[in-house]
């Protein structure tokens, strides 16, 4: 692919995923076992089938497979797709139309708890007690002028950043001080 090309970008919702997997463009030279190997590498498999009905190229086999796990078959699919296999470059693609519906229950469940685990939503009796401590928890400036870095490039930048801050800040105080606007030269109205 030329450089100035950028490459497609497939994106998959949780529907499109799925523990099934089918393989295409694995050489015809028996190597079932090789591909039952390379797979396994991913996560655990329940079944790993040769499939006849699917269409495919001329000298290749295409082999159905099943993870035990959704997230081990996303890696998989992820590290194997474009991967080359004894001189062939495999073609990996979910399955979802191989799913029954406890299995895709199961995979809407497991993304649920993997997205509640990643937001780690505090409970709501956490959130009314915050609500009545009040503003107390709110850290707005940290005191002080430590170097909180060991790099001291962070830290003249920390300076730096905190020497405009307060120029700001002091520039606002001043004008509210004062109270009264400038008069325009041309007495044009603002929009």
């Amino acid at each position: 692919m030329p450089r100035n090309e950028t490459p497609a970008v497939r994106v998959y919702t949780v529907c499109d995923e799925s523990k099934y997997l089918i393989v295409k463009n694995v050489p015809a030279l028996g190597c079932g076992d090789e591909v039952l190997k390379l797979l396994e590498s991913y996560g655990e498999i329940e079944e790993c089938k040769p499939m006849d009905e699917e269409e495919c190229e001329p000298f290749t086999d295409v082999y159905w497979i099943k993870f035990l796990q959704v997230s081990n078959a996303r890696f998989a699919k992820r590290k194997l797709d474009e991967f080359v296999f004894l001189g062939n470059k495999l073609h990996v693609s979910y399955a979802p139309n191989f799913e029954t519906l406890i299995d895709t229950k199961e995979k809407l469940e497991c993304r649920r708890r993997e997205v509640l685990a990643r937001l780690n939503k505090p409970s709501l009796a956490e959130i009314n007690n915050n609500k009545r401590e009040g503003e107390d928890l709110l850290i707005t400036r940290v005191s002080s002028n430590d170097d909180y870095f060991t790099s001291s490039s962070m830290n003249n930048t920390v300076n730096f950043v905190r020497g405009k801050l307060h120029k700001i800040q002091s520039s606002g105080r001043q004008e509210s001080e004062h109270g009264i606007k400038k008069a325009r030269v041309d007495n044009r109205r603002r929009i």
